[in-house]
């Protein structure tokens, strides 16, 4: 599930992009006006924005120029309009828009814009992901009072590495332990994404790679199923090898 920011003046088209990419799984935000948008973005970096050219307070394209100065153009941004030209699709994408869809929107063009958009976001995180972290021991001191055997093993290095999902798994099945380690200094959607690539490993290959399986066991719908596991990068052939 990704969080999506939907930014348009239109009504209609709002509630209709929100029914759609909430039917996909995802959490949609949504804005109005720029106003609106910023205050969503400073809240937080969306997965992806969707982002209308013609708003009547601040156009779409001086709101990524604003970001793009402000070094908050962190986020994939999707272009939106029914009357723009080409001029400004060309603009938008030299700003650092990394699409753009003419209005009204297919839907199958949408589907694909987001998933591309997704996916360009999940290779500027992946790196940092994976990377693993030095683990130092802690002082004695800073855990005074005595702790159970699974708090300590949580808390007693000041980086907080928590090794989980997909190691575990590796080790309750006999498998190879797959060397992932997820970090509490990692910012909550990375975090996030390497949890769920650690669980849905663990399960593709605690099931064999069966996607029905894996499906059941995960509560997802296989279509849902196949588009979080191309997002994320897991390759179920390959894990479904290792669980044979």
């Amino acid at each position: 599930m990704a969080n999506i920011l939907v930014v348009d003046d239109e009504m209609g088209i709002r509630e209709l992009l929100s029914e759609i990419l909430g039917d996909e799984g995802h959490a949609i935000q949504l804005a109005e006006n720029a106003q609106q948008a910023r205050e969503a973005r400073a809240a937080g970096a969306p997965d992806l924005v969707l982002l209308d050219i013609w708003m009547p307070d601040t156009d779409g394209v001086t709101l990524l120029k604003e970001w793009q100065r402000d070094g908050l153009l962190t986020m994939p941004v999707i272009m939106m309009s029914g009357h723009a030209t080409i001029d400004t699709a060309v603009e938008a994408t030299r700003i650092g828009a990394l699409n753009f869809l003419e209005k009204p929107i297919a839907l199958q063009k949408l589907l694909k814009a987001v998933q591309q958009g997704l996916a360009r976001g999940q290779e500027v995180v992946r790196a940092p992901v994976m990377a693993p972290r030095p683990i130092m021991a802690a002082p004695a001191e800073e855990h005074p009072a005595p702790l159970s055997s699974s708090s300590a093993s949580m808390f007693s290095m000041p980086s907080t590495a928590l090794q989980m999902g997909a190691r575990v798994g590796a080790i309750a099945n006999g498998e190879p332990q797959q060397g992932y380690t997820l970090s509490f200094d990692l910012p909550l959607r990375e975090a996030r994404d390497a949890f769920e690539r650690m669980y849905f490993e663990h399960h593709l290959g605690r099931e064999g790679g069966s996607m029905t399986r894996v499906a059941e066991k995960t509560g997802l719908e296989r279509t849902h199923l196949y588009r979080k596991l191309k997002q994320l990068g897991v390759e179920p052939g390959k894990l479904a090898k290792k669980g044979g």
